[in-house]
């Protein structure tokens, strides 16, 4: 039987690390509700002046919109502190060159917004067989099957004709929490089905999407720069994404149980946490309870 790490608390990982980055979507928050534990951990983090960020695989609202998303959970999240993978369109050295090419963004109007900011223009749908590059920023706003339907088109008509398309894909999560029980696909399983009907159609022309959220490095060294710490843990509750890309950036990394931890921890795979934290709420109530005693 295959072992997870080692169990850890909060006050444990306070003391052993300089920064803290957080994943959003299963670590504090789902679709419905700030998570367990998740207020007391960031006002901790600010009552404390501890480094933090919180890295999320979100495209489709901007880091002020998610902000105030949060706000109306309960929770105190800046939008300086919010670095998201639909920014990493505009930048250069992880998506190249996006201005002025005409793009297919799938996703809603803040998804289309990080396409304008990284200097796209983005094709209305009916010229989209037009577009010169396909974004699959986020599965929100997408109108089943049409606009699937309009990706796939632009494939067969870019590709049959040998002429070059620039796919890019914000967030390479496949399911994200809706509420207890409950998951939703994202855009990373809009991008698997493309990616199934370039390898069968055109098998040897090695095309693919290019992935700029987590697991990719972008996101964690860019949150290492800006918090200048080289002691850094990560948070997360999917061993894919949050863990594997944490760990290939030389950053530790701590599997949160709440989101979808639980089934991926029972998955066959090779990524392994440095700890487990079973939940923010356990934790967070033992950091309560010592600073009482102090």
């Amino acid at each position: 039987m295959r072992h997870l790490a080692p169990l850890i608390d909060l006050p444990s990982l306070r003391a052993r690390y300089e920064g803290f980055l957080l994943d959003a979507y299963g670590v504090l928050v789902d679709r419905e509700r700030a998570l367990p534990g998740a207020v007391a951990l960031i006002e901790e983090l600010e009552r404390t002046g501890c480094p933090w960020r919180v890295l999320t695989n979100a495209a489709s609202c901007l880091p002020e919109q998610l902000s105030e998303t949060f706000a109306a959970l309960g929770l105190s999240i800046p939008a300086e502190r919010i670095l998201t993978s639909g920014a990493l369109l505009a930048e250069p050295s992880v998506s190249g060159d996006l201005r002025g090419v005409r793009a297919l963004v799938l996703g809603p109007e803040g998804a289309r917004r990080y396409a304008e900011r990284a200097g796209v223009i983005p094709v209305p749908f009916e010229e989209a067989l037009e577009a010169e590059a396909l974004i699959i920023a986020d599965q929100q706003g997408l109108r089943w099957p049409e606009h699937m339907d309009l990706a796939a088109s632009l494939l067969v008509r870019r590709l049959d004709a040998g002429l070059p398309l620039r796919l890019l894909l914000c967030n390479p999560d496949l399911l994200y929490p809706v509420a207890p029980g409950r998951v939703g696909l994202t855009a990373g399983a809009l991008a698997a089905m493309l990616e199934a009907i370039i390898r069968e159609r055109w098998p040897d022309q090695g095309v693919g999407f290019l992935r700029l959220g987590k697991p990719a490095p972008a996101l964690f060294e860019i949150a290492r720069r800006q918090l200048g710490v080289t002691r850094l843990v990560m948070l997360g509750d999917q061993l894919a994404t949050d863990i594997a890309g944490a760990q290939a950036a030389g950053i530790d990394a701590v599997l949160v149980g709440s989101g979808l931890a639980p089934r991926s921890a029972r998955a066959a795979t090779s990524v392994l946490p440095t700890w487990v934290l079973p939940s923010l709420a356990v934790a967070s109530n033992r950091t309560g309870r010592q600073r009482e005693a102090q």
